[in-house]
């Protein structure tokens, strides 16, 4: 595990990098990469530094093209956590506005339109909020966060890397497969939830807003 400053830098740097590759997002990379430049050596600086060289290295439309394809069509890429739990569910409502109520709790006063368990929010939200409480609620989705990593890993996504330092920051290793990182999951999502099965299409709205 790193130091709190450079967990903060960590899951900064992913927030940014999970985002659809807008001009604001790009505008934002290096600014981002000098903040990866100072962690310290190791898996997470190893896995944003080579997710970076493939930013640098990839013109903008194939970033935007590959961002679409892999979290706006693929249902098992999703990046909205309480999915994973909760699946297409009424029960999901309730996950939300529970969570948005603990972030109130701890002083963040969630706006916009982005739902309140996107990836890149939880992660802005430990990275400039309350980073204890960020990393407990990033450890509460471990089972989905995993097998998102695993489901970039198995379509040769890129994405792969970000996801996996964010799971650098967490304690204990990484499931090796589908079947151990469900092992995580206390239950799965609930019987007409789909949040735990791959190969799906994409539900409606997809990962980008």
């Amino acid at each position: 595990m790193i130091g709190e400053r450079h967990a903060r830098v960590a899951c900064q740097a992913a927030a940014v990098l999970l985002q659809y590759p807008d001009e604001t997002v790009r505008d934002r990379i290096p600014l981002v990469a000098g903040a990866v430049a100072t962690l310290p050596p190791g898996a997470a600086r190893t896995a944003l530094t080579g997710f970076l060289d493939h930013l640098a290295a990839t013109p903008p439309r194939d970033l935007a093209e590959h961002y679409v394809a892999t979290f706006d069509r693929r249902r098992r890429c999703c990046l909205y956590l309480s999915w994973w739990t909760d699946g297409e569910t009424r029960r999901r409502g309730q996950a939300l506005a529970t969570l948005k109520d603990r972030y109130r709790r701890h002083g963040l006063e969630l706006g916009g339109t982005e739902l309140p368990d996107y990836l890149p929010v939880v992660l802005e939200y430990t990275a400039t909020g309350d980073l204890t409480d960020g990393l407990a609620l990033l450890q509460e989705h471990r089972a989905g966060i995993e097998l998102l990593r695993l489901a970039l890993r198995d379509t040769g996504s890129p994405y792969t890397a970000v996801v996996e330092a964010v799971c650098t920051l967490l304690p204990g290793p990484s499931p090796q497969d589908r079947a151990a990182a469900q092992r995580l999951a206390r239950t799965g999502p609930p019987q007409e939830s789909v949040g735990l099965e791959p190969y799906q299409p994409a539900p409606s709205g997809g990962a980008r807003r």
